[in-house]
């Protein structure tokens, strides 16, 4: 058993995954000793190349892990907060690099392109997060912007946040995005009088909001598609 002091310190150093990456590259890890570094150090008795493993397993997959919210993992032993953002922190720029290729920021012609962008982001996270694309005059992504995290089934929205954000960019226009968690993107009674209010919001200052896309598992609903952007 690895001495509780010594820990990964006490491996030889062509073992230890820190030294192995700087030396090889990240490829050659496994995913429990990427983590691992991510979380530096175990737990009396276990290392962190235990405590990822730990993490691994209870999850079921890394995918499972990277959806996890910070509560549950503060409940994982050898687990605490500045570990938690540490993970929800990697996690979510490797979101973010899935979304960002290595081309111009993308003109949305259609629903569907508002989908592509963004379905890497938002796939598979359990709370609603409601945020705004800005659009210049050729309809070219010049900005996003999180207006809102809410709970596991409702974020709540002020068309104030919406357009401040828009005015100060000084945007075109705007298509709004959230996700539904349970990944059914159905419009709810409350996205179609969200929908509603923000389309006369828009109207009132200039900026037209263009679509709201609401991004399920595996499809999404454009509101603009289905012809229901009336205010």
């Amino acid at each position: 058993m690895t001495s509780p002091r010594r820990g990964i310190r006490g491996w030889p150093e062509a073992e230890r995954p820190r030294e192995r990456l700087l030396e090889h590259g990240a490829h050659g890890l496994t995913d429990a000793e990427l983590l691992a570094i991510l979380l530096r150090v175990g737990v009396r008795g276990r290392t962190a190349v235990d405590v990822a493993r730990d993490l691994l397993r209870d999850a079921g997959s890394l995918k499972a892990l990277a959806e996890a919210l910070p509560a549950e993992l503060e409940r994982k032993a050898g687990i605490k907060a500045a570990k938690a953002a540490t993970l929800l922190a990697a996690f979510e720029l490797g979101r973010r690099l899935l979304s960002e290729p290595d081309r111009p920021r993308p003109v949305f012609r259609s629903s569907a392109d508002v989908w592509h962008w963004f379905s890497p982001l938002r796939a598979g996270r359990r709370r609603e997060i409601f945020e705004i694309a800005l659009l210049n005059t050729a309809h070219r992504l010049v900005g996003t912007k999180v207006v809102t995290v809410g709970t596991l089934n409702l974020a709540l929205v002020h068309p104030r946040d919406v357009f401040r954000e828009a005015i100060a960019m000084d945007a075109a226009g705007v298509v709004v995005v959230h996700n539904h968690p349970g990944g059914d993107p159905a419009p709810s009674e409350e996205d179609v009088a969200l929908t509603r209010q923000l389309v006369r919001a828009g109207e009132a200052v200039g900026i037209p909001v263009l679509d709201h896309i609401i991004l399920g598992a595996r499809t999404y609903f454009s509101f603009a598609d289905s012809r229901r952007m009336a205010a």
